[in-house]
């Protein structure tokens, strides 16, 4: 049994990453400020792991958190372009210099694997489609920046220290667990929430931009398979679900599974905003045996479950079962 840290592991993605790794057998140290995480996401396994309250901006408790650690899941982060819009300082400080001080912890404690969860941000809004791990990179936002930042100090830290680093660039990651209770959080949950309750969603735009959305499941998938792969440190993946879907479809999906026809509301473009984003997993199936292996409308079902068995009144879910 491997001791694995799990940086920003009572987030979205960090939890369920943990509740994985622990039901693999494997020792497992959580290390989050909870800035965006909560104990609620690591209620399955609070018993079984090591839990640190910490902050990867702090140098010193990034070097507690990292003693005597195997393997290194990074996924610590402030999560949004439109917030960094807004406040780059503070995502910069989290994204770039918070993954700094993750690596050079790292070093000194001769992990065997760092795996460091990257964002499709990166790409921006460069041609062509679907995007492929080779292309030069395009920020468009301090949070793609950030991102750059650290995969390229991920890149460094191999070529100059020996760090075995695996890059996973994640495409719009959704699932249970995820945060929709302010205006930067991501589109499936803010848009399950308002459907949910009978409201419009909001629309940035026409609708027509398209996403390559991504179960959890899939994203803790290919950190497990990135932590043992032969032959892969000081690469970059592309996890995504190799399909893509328009805003205005999956509003529609979502209509479908719930049995309503809600019409979203429109209104202008944000700034940092990409127009297309769908991925080449190619690479990531060859090198790692990752498979993609969710569907959206089931996914999406999920998602549904596991707000409403949280919530107290009409289980909206039963309508939607009835829907073909």
């Amino acid at each position: 049994m491997a001791l694995c840290l799990v940086t920003g592991g009572a987030g979205f993605i960090g939890s369920h990453l943990v509740d994985a790794l622990v039901a693999h057998g494997h020792m497992v140290r959580v290390f989050d400020n909870f800035s965006t995480g909560s104990l609620t996401n690591l209620t399955r396994v609070r018993t079984k792991v090591e839990l640190l309250d910490g902050d990867v901006a702090d140098p010193q408790g990034v070097r507690k958190a990292v003693k005597d650690v195997e393997l290194v899941f990074h996924e610590a982060a402030l999560p949004s372009v439109h917030q960094s819009v807004v406040d780059p300082l503070t995502t910069h400080h989290t994204c770039g210099t918070g993954v700094l001080n993750v690596l050079v912890a790292a070093r000194d404690a001769r992990v065997r694997r760092f795996v460091y969860g990257a964002s499709a941000s990166a790409y921006g809004n460069g041609a062509p489609q679907p995007r492929r791990e080779s292309e030069v990179l395009q920020p468009l936002s301090p949070y793609a920046a950030a991102q750059v930042a650290a995969e390229n100090y991920c890149v460094v830290f191999g070529h100059v220290f020996g760090v075995e680093t695996v890059r996973l660039r994640y495409f719009n990651v959704f699932g249970p667990r995820q945060r929709a209770g302010h205006p930067y959080s991501a589109v499936v949950p803010l848009f399950l929430q308002a459907m949910l309750a009978g409201q419009r969603p909001l629309i940035h735009g026409d609708g027509l931009q398209s996403r390559d959305f991504t179960y959890v499941d899939d994203i803790v998938q290919a950190n497990l398979l990135a932590a043992d792969a032969p032959r892969v440190a000081g690469r970059v993946y592309n996890i995504a679900s190799g399909r893509t879907t328009t805003l205005l479809e999956l509003v529609e999906k979502i209509n479908a599974i719930l049995g309503t026809d809600i019409r979203p509301i429109h209104t202008g473009p944000r700034p940092g905003d990409i127009r297309h984003s769908a991925a080449d997993i190619t690479r990531a199936q060859a090198d790692l045996g990752y498979c993609p292996c969710t569907d959206l409308r089931q996914s999406l079902r999920r998602c549904i479950e596991a707000i409403t068995s949280s919530r107290k009144g009409p289980k909206y879910i039963r309508k939607a079962q009835r829907v073909t």
